[in-house]
């Protein structure tokens, strides 16, 4: 993984965790579950609350996870014809 600020010190992915998938450091805690509170409107506090292990920097490290997640990401274009 390309290291970007706040995320791989924060972000880990194991084999042994959740099945591989991206967790916060430390906790089991997906970054799914974070992203996805976040976009049934969930606020900050709500997810401190709900996960007492998170920090706010957990949750900036997981939209900056997704964010170069989504950058990296290839596009492929479909010709009118397909």
């Amino acid at each position: 993984m390309r290291e970007c600020m706040g995320t791989t010190d924060r972000i880990e992915i194991n084999p042994k965790v959740m099945l591989g998938k991206p967790v916060i450091r430390g906790t089991r805690t997906p970054v799914e579950i974070v992203l996805r509170k976040l976009s049934e409107g969930a606020g900050e506090a709500d997810l401190l609350e709900a996960y007492p292990r998170l920090t706010r920097q957990d949750v900036l490290a997981a939209l900056s996870y997704a964010a170069d997640m989504v950058a990296r990401e290839e596009t492929v274009l479909a010709g009118p014809n397909s």
